[in-house]
């Protein structure tokens, strides 16, 4: 049981990857929350000259209620400016609670800043990449989006902030709001192959239900 569960979220989790090539671009734009691992693989992004600056967006989630000291936006620049990115190449949205806005209140800190980049790096958890671009592209079009993410394959991921069953729960969420979102006006459409709803289909028969909608 525990191989079949485990191919099973492989299929979600590499469906999730949208092995997006990296390219210079005007801005780097971090979707915050309980990863810290996100954090350092955006100032890494900064540091390798990708952007020339970083805006950081979230602020207290469920997960992070009492993981952190303020928001999560202020956590993560802080964790960049420890790795070696200036303080002037950030931007902080720390009130955002939820992938679309995330998108909106950093679209209004850029313009309140007088900025107007058309190319951004979204960075995220690996198992949100693709709805992270999918509410992005709905939420904010004519812009030009890459997404990536820390670079950790599905079995070195869990650690002591979310475990292994977690990763599948919160994935299955994901992957049932990239179906679900489009018709409510959130994102746009994404294909999902047969076979990763099968998966999904499969793995919420085990049990793994606890974020769905």
């Amino acid at each position: 049981m525990a191989s079949l569960i485990h191919t099973l979220a492989l299929k979600v989790w590499d469906y999730h990857h949208l092995d997006h090539s990296l390219e210079k671009s005007d801005c780097i734009f971090v979707l915050c929350s309980n990863d810290t691992r996100v954090a350092e693989r955006a100032a890494q992004l900064y540091l390798q000259g990708y952007a020339p600056f970083i805006v950081f967006s979230g602020g207290v989630g469920e997960l992070t209620q009492n993981l952190f000291s303020g928001s999560e936006a202020e956590a993560f620049a802080n964790i960049a400016i420890d790795l070696g990115v200036p303080e002037t190449a950030i931007l902080v949205e720390p009130h955002s609670t939820n992938t679309g806005q995330n998108v909106e209140f950093t679209r209004a800190l850029l313009e309140q800043k007088g900025l107007n980049p058309d190319t951004f790096i979204l960075v995220q958890k690996p198992f949100m990449e693709r709805r992270t671009y999918a509410t992005f592209m709905k939420q904010w079009p004519g812009k030009q989006a890459i997404v990536t993410s820390p670079q950790i394959s599905f079995d070195d991921y869990p650690n002591d902030q979310i475990t292994y069953s977690d990763v599948i729960n919160v994935m299955l969420g994901d992957l049932q709001r990239i179906d679900a979102y489009p018709a409510r006006g959130f994102s746009i459409e994404q294909d999902i192959p047969q076979d990763v709803w099968q998966a999904f289909e499969q793995l919420v028969h085990h049990g793994f239900n606890e974020h769905l909608i």
